[in-house]
């Protein structure tokens, strides 16, 4: 296993972080042990969670993972060998389920979520908790069209540093060691920390957004405000979603696959996308490297990634990911894999 250090502290974190969206829908809790079992075993010290998973989220399965990772810590007696990593959800009105429509972040949904992650997690602290996404309007989860024409930006402000505020308290209890980002953009991610340092606040380490061959937002957008202010990438998704495999080339949904459960992770099939698909396939081919490791490697060999975060719906999936942690894609591959890309700058 390979570690880097979470930005602004001395801490070694894996660069392989185990995603645990599936526990509770695709996945039973004993399959979600199994996981961790064989993670921590191959050197993975770093999980990610949410108050939000499992996904797709639904009333049912609102806090089904951090319930499974939470009786996991109590049966194998090993919180102090993981680091991590959980969210609070941001505007989510349409979900009736999670506090009755009203959440977002503030002082009153953040001390509510935190405490209820904390009972079902079975710990007393969470290592890095992270805003699941703004409140405001955000380009992730395929939201191409946003507007920000009735976004009143010193309300946002004031929101923020109460956010800021209340984590800072929670940090000062011992409730949380960290804090991060999420869905997140530039501007955000600058007036986050700039209030942090105009108000003597905690300061976001790192960034959660959706990093991929396919998507590369961030290096047209977030790059170098990560490099420039130390802030860590945590790509999600660096498979996107399986799609990066082929399976669903020529619209072949699998039975059981995550897209047939889960039309939103549909909003990356595109013509584009599969071109883009076929390319990378061609080239994990003429390179003799699997696909999968291809994909992780590359979200991995970028210089403002901090971990990837790969999830799998098998231990079988999981043990061949994880092998990705031992490929180094060379300049040539790089360049190569940047054709691609300015072929299909934007494939969904």
């Amino acid at each position: 296993m390979k570690y880097n250090t979470l930005p602004n502290t001395d801490i070694k974190l894996s660069s392989y972080c185990l995603g645990t969206m599936t526990w509770g829908q695709q996945n039973t809790q004993d399959e979600g042990h199994e996981q961790m079992d064989i993670a921590l075993d191959a050197g993975v010290n770093f999980f990610d969670t949410a108050e939000l998973y499992a996904v797709p989220p639904t009333a049912e399965t609102y806090g089904k993972t951090e319930t499974i990772i939470g009786n996991w810590f109590e049966k194998r007696k090993n919180r102090d060998k993981v680091f991590l990593a959980s969210k609070v959800v941001g505007a989510a009105r349409p979900m009736k389920w999670i506090r009755n429509g009203e959440a977002r972040l503030d002082k009153k949904n953040i001390n509510l979520a935190l405490t209820d992650s904390l009972k079902r997690l079975k710990t007393d602290y969470i290592d890095l908790y992270q805003l699941h996404w703004p409140n405001r309007s955000h380009y992730h989860f395929g939201n191409n069209n946003i507007s920000h024409l009735k976004t009143d930006p010193k309300k946002e402000e004031e929101l923020m540093l109460e956010t800021l505020e209340t984590l800072d308290q929670k940090i000062k209890e011992g409730k949380i060691r960290y804090i991060g980002l999420s869905n997140e953009t530039s501007w955000g991610t600058l007036k986050y920390l700039e209030l942090a340092k105009k108000h003597n606040l905690p300061k976001m380490l790192t960034i959660q957004n959706e990093y991929s061959l396919l998507c590369r937002h961030f290096d047209k957008d977030l790059q170098e405000v990560s490099l420039f202010e130390n802030i860590g990438l945590l790509a999600w998704s660096p498979l996107v979603a399986g799609a990066i495999t082929g399976k669903y080339l020529g619209d072949v949904i699998p039975k059981g696959t995550r897209r047939s459960i889960f039309n939103r992770s549909t909003y990356r099939q595109s013509e584009n996308s599969d071109s883009a698909i076929k390319q990378y396939l061609s080239l994990a081919k003429d390179y003799n490297i699997d696909i999968c490791h291809l994909a992780i490697a590359f979200t991995l060999s970028r210089p403002f990634t901090t971990a990837s975060i790969v999830g799998a719906t098998s231990t079988e999936q999981l043990k061949h990911n994880l092998k990705a942690v031992d490929v180094e894609l060379d300049e040539e591959i790089l360049k190569e894999i940047n054709k691609i890309e300015r072929r299909y700058p934007k494939p969904f």
